[in-house]
């Protein structure tokens, strides 16, 4: 399954999310193995996993004592406390990402289910877009971080390996982080492309029907077959529509916490580092600029900055083809005489009505309004 990955050319779930995939599966928060395209816990993994969770968590926590208790300073209170809120978000997104391991597998096993139905022009149409954000991203991140890393020493830090120790475990949780976002951005896109496809469909159908009244040459039993054929459609669409929902309730609940930490940890940081790092107060009126600070200002607003563009695109542009399709259904019923496509027509438009395909963070829905209040 694994093999069949080529860059730029998916032509299906899995080939799609290999990168994604592959990277988690290096940071150890992929505990899967995947068989005859089934999804199930591999226990070396899982195993190697919460090792992995345990002492990358211990040693954060242990950090972050040392920098409230002992004298370790980054320079100054406010890096102090970018340092330590990062950390402790960068913990609670790893613990909770390793606790939901089972939540996220039986996902990922319902997204490769109801991508099934895509073409493959869908997929090579979305792999240009999550293959080349996921390699160029994650390679621009690396670079960033090391240097992030590199650009600050810790003053008052008595032990060389523990400064080492604590510069690998920032890449560690920058990267970790990065990957979960992008995680989410990938199924947003996938569970996207299906709305898309029905709504394609449900067109395609519109105007088979408007054609079909427009002709006159048409026999009675030729009307019938197609009507048949628009009910058994209709049916496997709803039936599709109502699978996909699933999938963005559990796509929600699943990636709900880890997502509105990195939307806060996104904009602390920038705050952050707009406060630290460009202006620098001498007696309230004189300002300061330094050329690096600023460079490192610059590439910390456009590294968080593109990650929340791509999170409120994917999950706005999602929940518009989601709510198109009712709009779709309806411009259908004013064009359909049948009476049971009609009530076929009607009962998927109550059916739209009862689900609401919104990407959700803690019942907020992800979109523009949501950075506006978290900005404020």
């Amino acid at each position: 399954m694994w093999n069949r990955w080529k860059l730029f050319n998916a032509t299906d779930f899995i080939s799609l999310m290999y990168p994604c995939f592959a990277f988690c599966r290096i940071l150890g928060i992929f505990p899967y193995e995947i068989n005859s395209s089934i999804f199930e816990i591999s226990k070396p993994q899982y195993i190697l996993s919460t090792v992995i969770v345990c002492i990358c968590c211990a040693f954060n926590v242990a950090v972050i004592y040392h920098f409230i208790i002992s004298k370790i300073t980054l320079g100054s209170l406010t890096k102090n406390l970018e340092y330590i809120s990062y950390n402790m978000f960068s913990n609670f997104m790893l613990i909770t990402t390793h606790i939901l391991s089972t939540s996220r597998m039986y996902l990922l096993q319902t997204m490769l289910i109801i991508s099934s139905k895509l073409s493959l022009e869908s997929y090579q149409r979305m792999s240009k877009l999550i293959h080349f954000k996921d390699i160029i991203g994650i390679t621009v991140l690396i670079m960033q971080t090391i240097i992030y890393e590199l650009h600050g020493d810790i003053h008052e830090f008595e032990l060389n390996y523990l400064t080492i120790s604590r510069k690998i475990l920032g890449m560690y949780f920058y990267v970790v982080v990065f990957e979960i976002n992008m995680f989410y951005i990938n199924c947003v896109c996938v569970l996207k492309a299906c709305f898309e496809n029905i709504n394609e469909t449900l067109e395609h159908m519109q105007i088979s029907i408007t054609s079909n009244r427009k002709s006159c040459k048409l026999r009675v039993i030729c009307h019938i077959h197609r009507n048949q054929f628009f009910l058994s459609e209709l049916k496997i669409l709803k039936k599709w529509h109502l699978m996909i929902t699933n999938a963005v309730k559990t796509l929600n609940t699943v990636f709900g916490l880890q997502i509105l930490a990195i939307i806060v940890m996104s904009f602390c940081n920038i705050a952050f580092q707009m406060y630290m790092s460009i202006v620098h107060w001498q007696d309230g009126i004189l300002i300061n600029f330094d050329f690096n600070f600023f460079i490192l200002l610059l590439t910390t607003i456009g590294y968080y900055g593109i990650n929340i563009i791509l999170l409120v695109w994917a999950c706005e542009s999602g929940k518009n083809k989601a709510q198109k399709i009712n709009t779709i259904i309806h411009d259908i019923l004013n064009s359909v005489n049948n009476k049971q496509i009609k009530n076929e027509l009607q009962l998927f438009s109550l059916q739209i009505l009862h689900c609401k395909n919104s990407f959700l963070v803690n019942n907020i829905t992800v979109d523009a309004t949501l950075i506006t209040i978290v900005s404020n």
